[in-house]
């Protein structure tokens, strides 16, 4: 299979190109797509085979469920056994937005889409190309992130056509997202909502609509063998093809700690990659090394973290160390995702 690549930005939406990307949706087959937080990779919701060539494409474990993404909060109806009051609340606030939520499937979602469960997770995405795009395939797309099973999630076109090239048909070329970083997912099925994995929209802006929220334990720890009621609770995740190690404690201990270990590694012929900020990465003896951003803006390190870990597969690093990162606000994403790239892998000085 030849995979199509067509480019267009949220200031020049190409109606007749997503036409075409929604006949391909309707047909059965895949297409690529941004989103503002990753790139993800779209079928159609509703059909069981799309659902399963997604985790064929993907090499994706077939429970780890799928997110519908949806462009008009109507469509919920269709999907979902009820609305609670609650997540009509986080709807207004959030959607469009960087936030799934789960509810009681209906009838008409495959259990192919949700992973074998009776929950679906849905999200409405606030890229307008993204937008166009689901409505364009019909309204219900089932999309996880467009990469390889536990390889970073793509935050550029390139990197989903490395992985997905002959896979699926088409990929969506539109620039590099915003946010970098998978949605905020919340349980709504239980009394309390329920954080499932931590995104943009944090603890701290939910609760402001909410009062009260609950957070699933395994979030910063390692996995349980919980069926996986969202995705990215399960499986180890976003793994760069280096080995990569957390390194915690105070600056000055964390440099020494880190290039000590790199002096030891490169005597051994390995290429050592290093993930800094702005204000210590000039400090560090490794091949390659990156600056993540500023630590005063979470946001600059969540946008470039991905990015960052797939030019150390571009670079043949083998081994990787990463400064550890606050967990309050959307650093608890940042590191969630980092923990699960290192396999629970971090060092407390």
């Amino acid at each position: 299979m030849e995979t199509q690549i067509i480019r267009m930005d949220e200031q020049h939406i190409d109606r007749e190109q997503l036409a075409k990307a929604g006949e391909i949706i309707k047909a059965g087959g895949l297409v690529a797509f941004p989103t503002e937080t990753v790139y993800g990779l779209g079928g159609d919701a509703l059909n069981p085979e799309s659902s399963k060539k997604i985790y064929a494409a993907k090499g994706r474990p077939s429970d780890n469920p799928l997110i519908i993404h949806i462009a008009k909060f109507q469509d919920l109806n269709l999907i979902v056994k009820e609305i609670p009051d609650l997540a009509r609340k986080l709807a207004e606030a959030f959607w469009p937005g960087p936030l799934t939520m789960i509810f009681k499937k209906s009838d008409m979602v495959p259990y192919e889409t949700t992973g074998g469960l009776e929950t679906v997770a849905v999200r409405m995405p606030v890229h307008p190309v993204a937008m166009a795009f689901i409505e364009a395939a019909g309204g219900y797309v089932a999309a996880p992130s467009a990469n390889r099973s536990g390889r970073p999630s793509p935050t550029l076109a390139k990197y989903v056509e490395e992985d997905m090239q002959g896979r699926i048909e088409m990929i969506i070329d539109g620039g590099g997202v915003k946010i970098g970083l998978e949605s905020t997912i919340v349980d709504m099925t239980v009394e309390k909502p329920m954080i499932l994995r931590p995104g943009f929209i944090t603890k701290e802006m939910l609760e402001k609509v909410l009062q009260s929220v609950s957070e699933d334990q395994t979030m910063m720890s390692t996995d349980s063998g919980q069926v996986p009621k969202a995705p990215g609770m399960k499986y180890r995740h976003y793994a760069p093809k280096g080995d990569l190690t957390i390194v915690d404690g105070n600056e000055e201990q964390v440099i020494e700690y880190i290039n000590r270990e790199v002096s030891f590694l490169q005597e051994k012929g390995h290429k050592v990659g290093i993930i800094g900020t702005e204000a210590t990465i000039a400090r560090y003896c490794g091949d390659v090394c990156k600056s993540a951003g500023n630590r005063k803006d979470d946001n600059t390190i969540a946008k470039e973290l991905y990015r960052i870990l797939r030019e150390f597969d571009d670079e043949d690093v083998t081994v990787i160390f990463s400064e550890s990162f606050n967990t309050v606000g959307i650093g608890q994403a940042i590191m969630n995702r980092l923990l699960k790239a290192a396999g629970h892998k971090i060092i407390h000085l």
